[in-house]
């Protein structure tokens, strides 16, 4: 089977057969395939390039010096022979290392689709059919135009840096008190289960939230001051009505969307075997799967995505977030987000046909399967070594599970029974009040959230130009994260309290290495 890596290996081994290991290599300026040109490949006006042009464009201006992933060490490939070794700003954006070829094309039109804007109408006469389909049908209500509005280059998202800035890559969740269909969340009657903030032409936004912070100052054991910024939320222009007391509202940054595929491949028993909800084992940690509701299968599944395991698989992901985020119809979620109360909304021209396609839709979740996680990086520095000891030493381990392994079956061949390094056990596990949002999402309750991976979280600086973590992103670096924990995590945000500056500098260097 062709693969990527037979693609370049030759270029490497023939450059290095006259070159010895001390030497500087030539450079060569790809290491993806490019895409032929075919009949497909037209110039569109208004759009420019097509997604196979863009594609070649962004290969040839980007990647040099291929390193097949053979080359990089075990240790460093955190997913498996997946691993992608780009550490420049696409470092999020790579496809899987071991894709077959005969799938780039396919990923580079599911890449420009991530990429394009929506447009706003449903006129049949006047509609612009891109390279990748019809993009028009944004609305009424949305949050963002484009799936990379909120993913901006694959990577996480941020809060607003102040409160006159919109909320461009981070939604609000909203519900009241009860269990909703299927044992979800239970609707706001006014405004849902996520808050729009932007509309089209007519249509009024449902509304705005805007954000300020209060510092809390604390010192660690040897006198070091630190502050951590708890959020305060203020919702205005309201349009349906003010909200209420009963309303139960979580801030949410938007996840990066690298490994992901590997993250569904994880055979359930696994995600199981290590759920403890009674700690039974008495180490202070009680992890638990959130059970949910899968659209696709009609029936009760695992929870895996979201910021508590609130969706089970990825096809219910890109699906829910094209209707929630954009307001694009799909086969699974056929229905626009128009509550009763919204009579200008639902009186918007809407098509009656899925706005994507059920084609494209498998293509946007391929894409989302197929991004490569990076490699990690200078392990071999001491501080590096002593900080991956201390975070086992405190017990961090315990909730981001270093190690795990992809069933043999996988959606996509690449990334079957590939041993990876995501740092998660994908359970639910209470994280104390300070970080709780009190609102119950399935069997998750309102302290509960799933455990994030860590894989390449030292990277969301460069890539995407800010250090914020957490759910909701008030945490301005990891240090502040890791005090952010509290309820299971008490106890290793104690033990990082009392350790010694340098102990702290090489857990922190232990975690930018991922």
């Amino acid at each position: 089977m062709v693969r990527f890596r037979s693609f370049f290996l030759v270029l490497v081994f023939a450059m290095a057969s006259n070159t010895s290991f001390g030497e500087e290599m030539p450079q060569t300026r790809s290491i993806f395939p490019l895409l032929e040109r075919t009949p497909e490949d037209k110039f569109v006006v208004g759009e420019g390039r097509s997604y196979a042009m863009a594609w070649n464009s962004w290969v040839w201006n980007n990647f040099k010096d291929p390193i097949p992933v053979e080359m990089l060490p075990k240790a460093a490939r955190s997913g498996g022979t997946t691993t992608s070794y780009i550490q420049n700003r696409e470092a999020f954006s790579i496809p899987l290392a071991n894709l077959d070829a005969s799938l780039v094309r396919t990923f580079a039109f599911a890449r420009h689709l991530f990429r394009k804007r929506w447009a706003t109408g449903h006129s049949l006469e006047n509609r612009t059919v891109t390279s990748v389909g019809i993009t028009e049908g944004l609305g009424p209500t949305f949050n963002r135009s484009s799936c990379s509005g909120c993913h901006l280059k694959d990577g996480r998202g941020h809060p607003p840096r102040n409160p006159n800035e919109p909320m461009k890559a981070m939604i609000i969740r909203l519900s009241i008190p009860g269990v909703g269909i299927n044992g979800g969340p239970l609707p706001h009657p006014e405004y849902g289960t996520q808050l729009q903030d932007n509309s089209i032409q007519e249509i009024p936004k449902e509304g705005r939230v805007t954000i300020r912070y209060k510092e809390i100052e604390g010192f660690f054991s040897d006198g070091q001051p630190y502050s951590l910024r708890e959020p305060i939320y203020e919702f205005s222009e309201m349009s349906y009505g003010p909200m209420d007391g009963d309303v139960l509202y979580s801030p949410r940054v938007a996840p990066a969307m690298y490994g992901l595929g590997l993250l569904e491949a994880i055979p359930q028993s696994v995600i199981q075997a290590q759920s403890d909800p009674d700690d039974i084992d008495g180490d202070g940690i009680s992890g638990r799967p959130n059970w949910v509701w899968d659209p696709i299968a009609q029936t009760r599944a695992l929870g895996r995505f979201g910021w508590k395991a609130n969706v089970a698989n990825l096809h219910q992901q890109v699906a829910s977030a094209a209707v929630g985020d954009i307001g694009i119809t799909t086969s699974v979620f056929p229905n626009q987000n128009c509550l009763p109360a919204q009579t200008a909304c639902l009186s918007a021209p809407q098509d009656s046909r899925p706005e994507l396609d059920d084609i494209r839709l498998s293509r946007l979740i391929f894409y989302s399967r197929s991004l490569a996680v990076p490699a990690k990086r200078n392990l071999d520095k001491p501080e590096v070594r002593k900080g991956q000891l201390l975070f086992t030493e405190s017990g961090c381990a315990a909730c981001h599970t270093p190690n795990s392994k992809t069933g043999p079956a996988a959606a996509i061949p690449a990334i079957s029974s590939q041993d990876i390094h995501p740092y998660t056990d994908l359970l639910l596990h209470d994280m104390g009040e300070g970080l709780a949002d009190g609102r119950p999402d399935f069997e998750a309750t309102g302290r509960e959230w799933r455990t994030p991976p860590l894989w390449g979280i030292g990277l969301v600086h460069h890539v995407n130009l800010h250090r914020f973590f957490l759910h909701d992103g008030r945490a301005r670096g990891m240090e502040e994260a890791i005090l952010w924990h509290g309820g299971e995590a008490e106890n290793s945000r104690n033990v990082f309290l009392t350790m010694a500056a340098d102990d702290r500098a090489a857990l922190l260097a232990f975690l930018k290495s991922l």
